[in-house]
C-alpha cells in the first residue's frame, strides 16, 4: 500500500471545522509527550496551538539541538534548463509563457560549477523544468559527472523519474531527492496542473518513494504553500514524511515549508500563509519529526528566516538565484522571485553571530573499486 491509500483515509479528517475541536489542554498534553501521532500532529496545527507558539518552540529548540546540534547545512541550487511541458497556473516555466529557453552546456555547467564552488558551497541541488526532450536523463547525468568534480554532495530536482532511472542516476553519483507535490488536495491538484504528465496526480505521489527503493540517501518533500488550506497541506507533508521514514528507515527523510512568491504569471494563491501560520508549520513539523531535517528557503525574507534559524530548521539556502546559469550568464527568466539575496559569505556570518556553525560539507560518495 502506498501513500495514496494514506491520503484518501485521512481526507475527511482535515475539514475545516475539525481544527476547531482541539483546546489549549489537548495542545499541552501533546507537548508533554514522547511519541505524537496524526491526531498530535491535527492538534498542533490547530487554531488552539496558534496561541502556544512559545512553548512550542521551547520545546522545538530542545529537539533540534539534540537531533541535530548547533549546526546549519548550507546548499545552493543550480537551474540547468527551464524548458517545460507542463501547463502549471503558478510557475513561471510553464510552458504557455513565451520567453527565451535555455539549457546549459557542459562548459556553461563547469563554469556555473566553478562559481558555485568558489563561495565554499559543497552541497548543490540541481533542477530543470519538466521535459524528458530537452531535459532527458542522459542529460543530468553528464552535467551529474561534471558536477561530482566540484561538489561533494548532490540532489537533484527534476520531473518524476521511474525507480530505474533514480538508479541510474544515482550510480552517476546523485545522493539526494527534492520532489514537492505542490498540493496534496486532488481536486485543487487536478485545477492548477491544466495539461502536461504533472497533470497525473499519483505519479508525482508516488515518486519521493521511487527515490527511497532506488537507494537515495536523502529524500526531500513539500507543499507549496498558499495554494490550498495551509492546515491541510502541512498535515499531509508531514504525515508523507512519517510514512517515508517508518518504510525506509535507512533514508534521511526531509521536508520543506515554501510559501508562494510571485512568477511571471497572474496567479495569485486564494489561501494566505501568514508569518505566524509558517512558525506554527516549522514547529509543528519538528515536533511530530525529531528526526526530519527542515529546509527554509530564500523565499522567505532575511529577517524572517534570521529568526528562525533557532525553532528546527536544519538546512537554508544561500547565494541563490533562480534562473538558468543565473551565477555566470546573463538575461534569464526567474522560476520564482526570491527574497532573501545574501551572498553564501552573509549567511555565514548571520549564523555565526547566532552561535551557529555553517557546514558546507558533510558527506562524500566513497568510491568503489
Amino acid at each position: 500500500m502506498g501513500f495514496y491509500e494514506t491520503v484518501q483515509r485521512l481526507g475527511q479528517q482535515t475539514d475545516t471545522e475539525r481544527w476547531r475541536q482541539y483546546t489549549k489542554e489537548d495542545v499541552k498534553r501533546t507537548l508533554r509527550k514522547e511519541h505524537l501521532d496524526e491526531r498530535d500532529l491535527q492538534i498542533l496545527l490547530s487554531p488552539a496551538a496558534a496561541d502556544c507558539l512559545e512553548e512550542m518552540a521551547r520545546c522545538a529548540r530542545r529537539l533540534t539541538r539534540s537531533h541535530f546540534g548547533h549546526v546549519m547545512q548550507l546548499f545552493t541550487p543550480m537551474y540547468l534548463a527551464d524548458f517545460c511541458i507542463n501547463h502549471c497556473t503558478y510557475c513561471s516555466f510553464s510552458s504557455i509563457y513565451d520567453f527565451p529557453r535555455k539549457k546549459l552546456s557542459p562548459e556553461e555547467v563547469r563554469q556555473e560549477a566553478k562559481a558555485i564552488a568558489a563561495t565554499g558551497i559543497r552541497h548543490i541541488l540541481i533542477l530543470t523544468g519538466e521535459s524528458r526532450k530537452e531535459s532527458p536523463v542522459s542529460y543530468v547525468k553528464e552535467c551529474v559527472n561534471i558536477l561530482r568534480e566540484f561538489f561533494s554532495s548532490v540532489s537533484i530536482e527534476v520531473n518524476p523519474l521511474s525507480e530505474d532511472e533514480y538508479k541510474e542516476l544515482k550510480a552517476a553519483g546523485v545522493d539526494g531527492l527534492t520532489l514537492y507535490q505542490e498540493v496534496y488536495h486532488e481536486e485543487t491538484y487536478r485545477k492548477l496542473h491544466i495539461k502536461g504528465p504533472k497533470k497525473i496526480y499519483r505519479n508525482r505521489l508516488d515518486a519521493p518513494e521511487r527515490g527511497c527503493q532506488a537507494g537515495f540517501r536523502t529524500v526531500n518533500i513539500g507543499a507549496l504553500l498558499g495554494m490550498n488550506d495551509w492546515r491541510q497541506e502541512a498535515f499531509f507533508t508531514a504525515m508523507h514524511a512519517r510514512y517515508l521514514q517508518d518504510k525506509y528507515p535507512e533514508c534521511e527523510i526531509g521536508v520543506s515549508a515554501p510559501r508562494f512568491r510571485p512568477f511571471l504569471g497572474e496567479y495569485n494563491p486564494e489561501h494566505i500563509v501568514t508569518d505566524r501560520a509558517l512558525v506554527q508549520i516549522i514547529l509543528a513539523y519538528r515536533l511530530f519529526l525529531p528526526r526530519a531535517g527542515i529546509t527554509l528557503s530564500t523565499r522567505e525574507p532575511s529577517a524572517l528566516r534570521d529568526r528562525l534559524i533557532h525553532l528546527g530548521v536544519t538546512k537554508m539556502s544561500a547565494g541563490v538565484s533562480t534562473e538558468v546559469g543565473g551565477h555566470t550568464l546573463q538575461g534569464g527568466t526567474p522560476q520564482f522571485e526570491i527574497s532573501d539575496g545574501r551572498s553564501v559569505q552573509e549567511i555565514s556570518g548571520m549564523l555565526r553571530a547566532n552561535s551557529l556553525q555553517p557546514v558546507f560539507k558533510d558527506w562524500d560518495i566513497l568510491e568503489t573499486v
